[in-house]
């Protein structure tokens, strides 16, 4: 689809195109494999002579659809869909760092992800510098070693609402001459596209924004394919693999990466998403525009509405014009700062219980990015495997609630906030 198109005609119209008497909406092909008249046929798939699937575990048509419409509401020049988000950014990393190597971190991320990078990427040999995304280029740069592979970021990190700052962040990946990867689930390609800011690889968890309904896990990555793997810091890009010999920046070219990541990753790992869990995906891609719109501007109201409270301490939103991040968020975000706000109750850990019990618009759910409105304690649920400390670096406090604010009537909304902050 032309590039031109809207945000919006992307979403609904890109990644499936029809023939004449074809299904119009994307079908759900819920099969594992796939028919050959001969073993030719099969074996010039397998070595991707001819377009065609084998095992549903490497590819589908239904999650290509998927990940060809992401292609086009991102940008790049190919996806690869996983099972799940947390899948998408181990996928990520390990297709460029081995045993040995280290990367850099932004320490404001999501609980999950930091327990990923500070306790299980250790254990496979890769070493991970957090940085505070705030610290200088100069201090970041600090972090690095002759094995830094990569650098990492959230573009607004959840839940302390840090918005990335990609020129930064970009100066410093191309200083070291190393790939830039940006999670983007939050943002979602409605409000910013990483790759205008030289990010490199896009990741998501799809299960959020892009679902929308809460009913089915998935990630994808985007590979920007502007990136040089033949650098001389990537052998394993440039160097002859497996039994054929394979090179991929030979035999992939710009899309080196997500061909390794496939051929690699997919393949043998296996994370892969169910084609039904595509097909519920796509659609809720359908209605992406529509429902970011509302989103941030329930999450703009309600946050403009508990920074007046008598009873909140402190909110964090970073459209509001008050927000250390406002500036950042007007640079990088387009028309909104996404549904997900934060605030401290005054009266600390235990008001905030009371006021989370009170509540009956908004439900206690560890999910966020759906249409319902949601509420939940980081400290005690996310990010409970973090020390006080790394909470605290995460952008965590005590007292903190994260409300992932839905698209239901904003009226509604705020007198549920209302009601349930009368009862402290």
């Amino acid at each position: 689809m032309n590039k031109k198109f809207g945000i919006g005609t992307r979403s609904v119209q890109s990644g499936y195109y029809p023939e004449s008497g074809d299904p119009r909406v994307v079908p759900i092909v819920q099969s594992t494999s796939y028919k050959y008249d001969t073993f030719e046929e099969v074996g010039d798939v397998a070595a991707a002579k001819t377009p065609g699937y084998l095992y549903t575990r490497i590819g589908n048509p239904t999650v290509a659809a998927l990940e060809k419409k992401y292609v086009e509401l991102e940008g790049g020049v190919e996806a690869i869909a996983t099972a799940s988000g947390q899948s998408a950014v181990v996928y990520s990393i390990i297709n460029i760092a081995n045993s040995g190597d280290s990367i850099i971190a932004s320490s404001k991320l999501y609980g999950g992800t930091y327990n990923l990078f500070n306790t299980i990427l250790p254990k496979l040999g890769i070493k991970v510098y957090f940085v505070d995304p705030g610290a200088s280029k100069e201090e970041i740069l600090s972090a690095a070693k002759e094995n830094t592979k990569l650098i990492y970021g959230e573009t607004i990190g959840n839940p302390g609402l840090d918005v990335l700052d990609f020129d930064k962040f970009s100066y410093i990946a191309k200083k070291l001459n190393i790939p830039f990867i940006v999670d983007n689930t939050i943002a979602t390609p409605y409000l910013t596209n990483p790759f205008e800011y030289g990010v490199n690889i896009v990741v998501h968890s799809t299960t959020k924004y892009s679902d929308g309904h809460a009913v089915s896990l998935g990630g994808i990555i985007i590979d920007g394919g502007n990136f040089n793997w033949s650098n001389g810091k990537f052998p394993d890009y440039t160097t002859p693999t497996g039994p054929t010999g394979l090179i991929f920046v030979d035999e992939f070219k710009e899309k080196a990466f997500s061909g390794k990541l496939r051929v690699n990753l997919v393949e043998e790992f296996g994370a892969a998403p169910a084609p039904f869990n595509a097909f519920l995906t796509n659609l809720g891609l359908e209605t992406l525009h529509l429902r970011m719109e509302r989103h941030c501007s329930n999450a703009l109201s309600l946050a403009k509405y508990l920074s007046k409270h008598p009873k909140v301490e402190w909110v964090r939103y970073p459209y509001l014009e008050l927000d250390k991040e406002y500036d950042r968020a007007k640079k990088y975000l387009k028309g909104g700062a996404s549904g997900i706000l934060t605030f401290g109750v005054k009266g600390g850990i235990e008001a905030a219980k009371k006021v989370g019990k009170s509540l009956k618009v908004a439900s206690i759910v560890v999910n966020l990015g759906d249409v319902r409105t949601y509420v939940i304690h980081p400290a005690s649920t996310t990010h409970i495997a973090l020390t006080e400390e790394q909470q605290r670096a995460a952008g965590v406090t005590p007292e903190l609630i994260r409300v992932s604010v839905g698209i239901e009537d904003i009226e509604d909304i705020i007198a549920d906030f209302e009601q349930a902050l009368d009862k402290i």
